[in-house]
């Protein structure tokens, strides 16, 4: 991949570089926006560089932009004042979307001049990228501009030859590993057109992959939740490839993301830290081995963890995993779970991975997570279940409550797990939470345990039962199961209670508040639709988005029933 920056210098203007809202964007006005960022680049001090944009084609401008100009780009998941304040330490500035206290540069207007395509050296240190968080505190990981390049080289020799001029669409976000490989640098080398925006809902993506040759990037998250009822013929005919990564695909997920799509997922396994390793394309073979891909060696250690060695992993030679492998017939490999998901409780070594096991054969439960915490108010470790019940568990669930089901799970437990493994704490999901990455972080659920304060301390609820689903800048996503004994359906109505519209707006302009630091009086509401009533018990999904550029706050309830309400708040100064 030494040519990579050479592809981009010779690149004709006229190409397509990728499409804005639909709208095409020129090759040449793509490399505007990158002379602009190499600008802010060599006008700028400091080395070190924190980077967060959510368009992915004015990413790539400033990420070549940094880079070009000598600068190592660090790169995060969020913007939330954490995740800044760690930066803080570490960092020279902040480039694009982060929030005003970090002082964020951007370009100013008519920043431009020539670029400069002299390649960094192979070592240049190019990025700092941190580990999802899925299996414990984010930590950042280093990349040399090789080890990139490398994965990039990797990923164009196995798939490549098939995706032609494909689009690229992606329901996940370039500001992980495996987005920003496969959304914006596979397609910059390959010169395949990037749309800058992230598809977050199942409608727009369906009618965007109906639209011309495409390629689909998801999380295994997003494919098992693709609804059925949306007309996915269009992305049948279209669609190339599928790609799949950033945890396991479950069996039935990949049998239903092909059913409807028309192209069983491509799994591509890897790490931040070690870069891509294998793939994987369920219904070539009758197992589920995992082939590796080019420039990647790899063999099992003595005690019967992985080990690779490759260029996108670095130049550290063998580097050992936390997965443990069995060998395959022609270089293949089975994935056996994870070493590092043993915990002591009580002086006894339990694995995680096994009781998540034994919860899903229990007949009760789709998904689970297990994880080890501290019980409040005591200093011993205990386990906590994060369990989404299937059919029989959830009505074991509604006729019984979560005492029945509680005690159903452990004594089905009982028979193959010790007493000190079996869960003190449980709660029950409709799904498992979510980041922008599309992966169940560790934070995620350790937040379910927290109390959940009680605004309103009445005899009557006021309010649903609320769980956030997604966080990032400008944008949350929160579930809400509204309680039969509600106050507000009092006269709504006497027949079957339906949630007011007043209530839904009341709520909305409320969680912006609080989950999104609005401010502003109440200005107004615009284009204000009503498709379908909520009623008690129903699960239903709640988006808000802050338009900073007309100061408003867009809101969207809806459920696997489809749409129930929407709008746009105005806030007033």
């Amino acid at each position: 991949m030494s040519d990579f920056f050479s592809r981009l210098a010779t690149r004709d203007a006229q190409a397509l570089a990728g499409r804005r809202a639909g709208a095409a964007v020129a090759y040449g006005d793509w490399l505007a926006r990158v002379r602009a960022w190499a600008a802010l680049g060599r006008r700028s001090g400091g080395s070190q560089v924190a980077l967060y944009i959510e368009d992915s084609l004015e990413f790539g401008a400033a990420l070549l932009g940094a880079w070009l100009t000598g600068k190592t780009v660090w790169m995060v998941a969020d913007t939330l004042p954490a995740s800044c304040a760690a930066l803080a330490g570490e960092v020279d500035a902040f480039w694009g979307e982060f929030p005003p206290s970090c002082a964020a540069l951007t370009p100013m207007h008519g920043d431009e001049g020539a670029l400069c395509w002299q390649a960094p050296a192979p070592d240049f240190a190019a990025m700092v990228v941190y580990t999802s968080g899925s299996t414990g505190a984010p930590a950042p990981i280093r990349k040399q501009l090789s080890q990139l390049t490398g994965e990039v080289a990797a990923l164009d020799a196995q798939f490549g030859a098939g995706l032609g001029d494909a689009e690229v669409l992606a329901t996940v976000s370039h500001q992980h590993i495996y987005g920003l490989l496969f959304r914006v640098l596979w397609p910059l080398m390959a010169g395949r057109a990037i749309h800058a925006e992230r598809h977050e809902y199942p409608e727009t993506l369906a009618r965007a992959l109906a639209e011309r040759p495409c390629v689909l990037l998801a999380s295994p998250a997003h494919l098992k939740r693709l609804p059925d009822h949306l007309d996915w013929q269009g992305a049948r005919d279209r669609l190339r490839a599928v790609f799949s990564s950033g945890g396991m695909l479950e069996a039935e997920a990949s049998v239903h993301a092909r059913t409807l799509l028309g192209r069983a997922p491509i799994e591509v396994y890897g790490s931040s830290e070690t870069g891509g390793i294998a793939w994987r394309q369920r219904g070539l073979r009758d197992d589920e081995g995992w082939s590796p891909l080019p420039f990647v060696q790899w063999r099992a250690g003595e005690d019967g963890l992985l080990e690779i060695d490759s260029v996108q992993a670095g130049p550290g030679g063998w580097q050992p995993l936390s997965d443990r492998v069995e060998a395959l017939e022609g270089e293949r490999f089975l994935l056996r779970g994870r070493a590092d998901r043993i915990v002591k409780i009580e002086e006894k070594r339990v694995s995680l991975d096994a009781v998540e096991a034994a919860l899903r054969a229990t007949g009760l439960v789709r998904e689970a997570r297990v994880l080890a915490c501290v019980d409040a108010g005591a200093a011993r470790q205990s386990l906590a279940a994060f369990v989404v019940p299937n059919e029989a568990g959830a009505a074991l669930l509604g006729a019984g409550g979560k005492n029945a089901l509680n005690t159903q799970l452990r004594a089905l437990l009982a028979t193959s797990v010790e007493a000190v493994a079996l869960p003190r704490r449980w709660r029950y999901l409709e799904r498992l939470p979510v980041n922008a990455q599309g992966k169940t972080t560790q934070a995620l659920l350790l937040a379910l345990l927290e109390p959940q304060p009680q605004p309103y301390p009445r005899s009557r609820p006021r309010r649903p039962a609320l769980r956030v689903l997604e966080q990032a800048p400008g944008r949350v996503l929160l579930e809400l199961t509204v309680p039969p004994d509600l106050l507000y359906f009092d006269g709504h109505f006497s027949v079957a209670p339906v949630l007011p519209g007043v209530v839904q707006v009341d709520w909305a302009i409320a969680w912006g508040r609080e989950y999104l630091g609005l401010g502003g009086a109440f200005g107004g509401i615009n284009a204000l639709k009503f498709q379908q009533m909520i009623r008690p018990l129903q699960p239903v999904q709640l988006e808000l988005v802050h338009d900073t550029h007309k100061n408003s706050l867009n809101f969207r309830y809806f459920s696997d029933a489809g749409a129930h309400a929407s709008g746009r708040i105005l806030l007033g100064t």
